[in-house]
Formats: C-alpha cells, sequence, structure tokens
C-alpha cells in the first residue's frame, strides 16, 4: 500500500511538472519602453484664429473661436503634437489590425497629427453637414483626391510605402490641414498636451529616434541616439529651439 502511494505521488508530481506553463524564469522578450518630454525655446508664435466665414456649416459649428493646430505650446513651453519614432527597427509586426480615424468634424481635421503602419487601415469620416474634397500631399505614396458630400459619411483608404510626414488637406475648405507619418513598425508616438509621448514593446537595440514638428518640418527634425533595453524604461527629451535670423 505505502509502494503503491509513492508511485502514485511520483507520478502525480511529473504531471504537475509537465504542465506547469511560466513555471521557472520565462524567456518571452517583453520589450524596452521609451518615454520622453518635449519642450520649446525661443518666443511663442501667437496663435491664429481660423476664419471659416466662407462657409455658414463650419462657422455655426463653434460657439468659441478656432485656432490654428500648428504650434500648440503649453504655459511651460511643452509643445503638443510632435511626431516621434525610431529609425530601421528589425521586428516581426505584420500590419495593425486596429484601423486608424481621421474625422472631419467642424471643418478640422481631428487627428491634427498621426502615425500608422503602411498598409493599415485608415477610415476617412465626415461629420460635417457641408462637402470636404480630401487631398493627400504625400510624395513616395499614391496622392488620392476625392470628394466626400455630407451625404458621403466614410471613406477608407491606406498608404503602402514608408513615408516622413505629409499632410493631408480639404480642397474646399484651405485652412484644413493634418500631418500623417507612414512606418513599417509600430514604434511611433504624438506628444499629448504636455509634451509627452511613449513607445512600448520596442526590441532591445541601439537606435536613431526622430522627433519631428510641424513647423520645424524634417529640415530642423531632432535626431539622438539612444539604447533600449528589455524590460525596462528609457528615457530621451527633446528641446527645438527657434532659430536666429540671419
Amino acid at each position: 500500500m505505502f509502494k503503491f502511494f509513492i508511485t502514485t505521488l511520483i507520478l502525480l508530481q511529473g504531471s504537475l511538472f509537465a504542465h506547469c506553463d511560466g513555471c521557472g524564469p520565462s524567456s518571452e522578450n517583453k520589450g524596452g519602453t521609451l518615454t520622453g518630454n518635449i519642450k520649446y525655446e525661443g518666443k511663442v508664435p501667437k496663435p491664429k484664429t481660423l476664419r471659416m466665414d466662407a462657409d455658414p456649416v463650419c462657422g455655426s459649428s463653434h460657439s468659441e473661436q478656432v485656432l490654428t493646430e500648428s504650434f500648440i505650446v503649453d504655459k511651460n513651453m511643452n509643445l503638443k503634437n510632435v511626431l516621434v519614432w525610431l529609425k530601421d527597427v528589425q521586428h516581426n509586426h505584420v500590419a495593425s489590425d486596429e484601423t486608424v480615424i481621421i474625422d472631419q468634424k467642424g471643418c478640422v481635421y481631428s487627428p491634427h497629427v498621426f502615425g500608422v503602419m503602411k498598409n493599415q487601415k485608415v477610415l476617412i469620416k465626415n461629420s460635417d453637414a457641408t462637402l470636404h474634397n480630401i487631398h493627400s500631399m504625400s510624395e513616395v505614396n499614391k496622392q488620392f483626391n476625392f470628394a466626400m458630400p455630407s451625404v458621403v459619411k466614410e471613406k477608407e483608404t491606406s498608404f503602402s510605402e514608408i513615408e516622413e510626414p505629409f499632410y493631408i488637406k480639404c480642397d474646399v475648405h484651405p485652412w484644413m490641414k493634418s500631418w500623417v507619418l507612414v512606418q513599417d513598425h509600430p514604434f511611433f508616438a504624438v506628444t499629448d498636451i504636455e509634451g509627452n509621448f511613449k513607445i512600448e514593446n520596442i526590441p532591445a537595440g541601439t537606435y536613431e529616434v526622430i522627433a519631428w514638428q510641424e513647423k520645424f518640418k524634417m529640415k530642423r527634425a531632432i535626431t539622438k541616439t539612444v539604447t533600449i533595453h528589455d524590460s525596462s524604461d528609457t528615457k530621451q527629451d527633446f528641446t527645438f529651439i527657434k532659430p536666429e535670423k540671419k
């Protein structure tokens, strides 16, 4: 009886260890996280008011003045809407199955700045009771240019090639503009109202990281080198400085 008990116990232990998923140290690559803050140094340009009088639908959509979004800085000089991305990342990510949405609401594009993976679905919406005409100003990707009357509420598109930030505009309302970055990986972000960004699950390695702001364009984009370690955070801040007049 005792021998039977010992044999049964040994078999039971073997069964438990054989099915112990996650026991011991994990070999799964968790990747690293890049965080940072982006500021501006210099005289802050005065925001301009968008003149929407030409289209009554646009003007009546807002109870207050609508300001340009090309340069948004808070009292602490934090920059919003800065694109941050990594270059030359070796990865096995396929295009995200999440659809990126660009909405035309109140005759303004939302979001004003965004990133997308190549071949990822982009849904362009028209939430306005007026005509819009969407025109992409890409240089690498094939341009699109189509009308969206008030009765056409959705159009789907995508970008097949990697491309540095370019803008999408409305040919009917010239103040409407949205900037897009196209990459073959998901390691990009846009700064929030406090100038902060966060990029997660980055494969370990040393990379060039680029910060781009609409007014500074690629010519004055900032590039820094960062080293990412698995399961750890790396911090890298940036400061855009107003160029001196020559």
